[in-house]
C-alpha cells in the first residue's frame, strides 16, 4: 500500500494580500521561508484557509510555482482538488500538471449532500485517475455531510492511493473509531488545531494547521514532543494555546490567523470578499496573548 508522507506540522497555507487586493508574492515568500525554517513538516496549498474560492485559475498557478520554487525538494506539498462536481473533479485531475507536488487534497462534495454510497463512488472516481496519493478531507461543519469510519475505511482498503483523512469532524470517538478499524498504511490527520494533541495520542500522525502559519516553531514542538511520548510538556504548550484556538475561528478563517500575521508583521490584513478581517476587539485579545507566548 502506498506511504503517507504528510506527518508532523502541516501547513494550512493562506494567501496574503496587497492592499489593494493583489496576491502578494513578496510576502508569501517570506512566509513560506519563515515556516520552513521554524518546523513545517509539508504544506497544504490552495485549500480553505488559502482562500482557493476566490482565487482566478492564473493565481492559483502562479501560487503554485512559488510554493514548488521554495519548498520542493525541501518538505511534501500537498495540492488541494476537489469540489461537489464528480466529473469535474475527474477532469480537473486528468488535466492538471502535477509535476513537484506530492499528494493531492480532495473534500466531500458539499451541498449536494450526498449519501455514504455517493461519497464513496465519488472518490472511488478520483482514485481511479489520480497519480499521485489522496488525503481525503472531512468537514462536516463546511460541507453539511460526514463521511462516515466505515465508509472511509471501506475505501482505505479498496484504493492504495488514497493514504490518509484530514478529519475535522470534531469528534474524538469518530476518530478513535477510524484509526481502530484502518487498514495498515492508512494514516489520520487532524484538520482542527485544538483537537490535535487529543487526536495525536490517540494515533493520528499529525495536523494540517491554521495556527501553525503564525507559530509553527511552537506548535510542531507540541506535536514532536507527543510523538516522543512526553506528554506532559506537550500538554502545557497545548493548554497555553486554548485561548487562541478560539480566537483564531471565531469571526471565521483565515481572518484570525490573518490578524496574527499582520500583527507579526508578514503581512497585510485584507481578505477577498466574502471574508472580512477579525474584529478589532478579536485582534487585540489575540495580540495580547501573541505578547505572552512571546515571553
Amino acid at each position: 500500500m502506498a506511504r503517507n508522507k504528510f506527518k508532523g506540522l502541516g501547513i494550512a497555507l493562506i494567501t496574503p494580500f496587497t492592499q489593494d487586493g493583489a496576491v502578494d508574492f513578496p510576502a508569501l515568500k517570506r512566509l513560506i521561508t519563515y515556516q520552513l525554517d521554524n518546523g513545517a513538516d509539508f504544506l497544504c496549498i490552495l485549500a480553505t484557509t488559502g482562500e482557493a474560492p476566490c482565487l482566478t485559475r492564473e493565481e492559483k498557478e502562479k501560487i503554485t510555482e512559488t510554493v514548488k520554487e521554495l519548498a520542493q525538494g525541501k518538505v511534501p506539498i500537498l495540492k488541494y482538488c476537489g469540489g461537489n462536481n464528480t466529473r469535474a473533479v475527474v477532469e480537473e485531475i486528468q488535466n492538471t500538471d502535477w509535476t513537484g507536488i506530492d499528494g493531492i487534497l480532495s473534500i466531500c462534495p458539499y451541498y449536494n449532500k450526498p449519501s455514504q454510497e455517493g461519497l464513496y463512488k465519488h472518490f472511488k472516481a478520483i482514485s481511479a485517475v489520480s497519480p499521485l496519493p489522496i488525503v481525503l478531507y472531512n468537514v462536516p461543519g463546511r460541507t453539511g455531510v460526514n463521511l462516515k469510519p466505515d465508509t472511509l475505511v471501506r475505501l482505505a482498503r479498496e484504493c492504495d492511493n488514497i493514504v490518509a483523512v484530514k478529519e475535522a469532524s470534531g469528534s474524538l470517538e469518530q476518530v478513535d473509531e477510524i484509526i481502530k478499524n484502518k487498514p495498515e498504511g492508512f494514516e489520520v490527520i487532524s484538520g482542527d488545531d485544538a483537537l490535535t494533541f487529543p487526536m495525536v495520542a490517540s494515533g493520528a500522525v499529525g495536523v494540517i494547521s491554521v495556527i501553525g502559519n503564525a507559530l509553527p516553531k511552537e506548535f510542531s514542538r507540541m506535536i514532536r514532543l507527543e510523538f516522543k511520548g512526553e506528554y506532559e510538556p506537550a500538554r502545557k504548550i497545548h493548554h497555553r494555546f486554548t485561548e487562541l484556538y478560539k480566537l483564531l475561528f471565531v469571526d471565521g478563517n483565515p481572518a484570525g490567523v490573518k490578524a496574527l500575521l499582520n500583527d507579526m508583521g508578514y503581512i497585510e490584513n485584507v481578505l477577498r470578499l466574502p471574508l472580512v478581517p477579525t474584529t478589532i476587539a478579536t485582534k487585540e485579545k489575540m495580540a495580547e496573548i501573541l505578547k505572552e507566548l512571546r515571553i
